[in-house]
């Protein structure tokens, strides 16, 4: 009988440790798990401190740096006192990813949003939606870049935080552009990496 039991035993410790290989073999030598070919990579974990000398001569009228590849939008206030990360939805293409230098140029509470032409190509059935319903794919507050088509906004739907889910903008929990909003500027400068 002891001899059955030790083996039932061993039977289930070699079980549970073939099933923790996996995830042993992909850990760093940092402790970090590395993801898996084509798994979804969360963002939080990812995040880290940015300088915003690494990305501009002054401070200016402040400054947002947006990195599609942590998914964390960064902003720094106009004097430096205040800096802030915020997570985001990126584009879920690099076809629709722009990246390089641009400025905030207008701000509105209750955006309304109209579908691009290569947006009614892809889906011909999409309408525009008035600022402040629901539906609205730009949430509650816009952010609108000196480059055509191309916002900092809210969503309605948190389940694109933190995924590249958007056709080239980059978004933010309503609650969370809403406090941007009321903190950058017009002239704001932006920089997409």
């Amino acid at each position: 009988m002891l001899a059955k039991s030790v083996s039932r035993r061993s039977l289930l410790l070699g079980a549970s440790a073939a099933l923790a290989m996996p995830a042993v073999a992909r850990a760093n030598t940092d402790g970090q798990a590395t993801p898996q070919a084509g798994a979804e990579r969360h963002n939080i974990s990812s995040f880290k401190t940015q300088q915003w000398s690494d990305h501009f001569e002054t401070l200016g009228n402040g400054a947002i740096v947006c990195d599609t590849v942590s998914r964390a939008l960064h902003y720094w206030a106009p004097n430096g006192s205040d800096y802030r990360i915020y997570p985001t939805s990126v584009p879920r293409t690099e076809e629709l990813t722009k990246r390089g230098y641009t400025k905030i140029v207008r701000k509105k509470v209750g955006p309304s949003w109209t579908p691009t032409a290569s947006m009614r190509e892809r889906f011909p059935d999409w309408k525009p939606v008035a600022g402040g319903a629901p539906e609205n794919p730009l949430g509650t507050h816009a952010l609108y870049l000196d480059w055509p088509a191309y916002l900092i906004h809210g969503t309605h739907d948190t389940r694109k935080i933190g995924r590249p889910s958007s056709d080239g903008c980059i978004g933010l929990y309503n609650e969370k552009i809403a406090e941007l909003f009321a903190l950058a500027q017009v002239g704001t400068q932006v920089r997409l990496i």
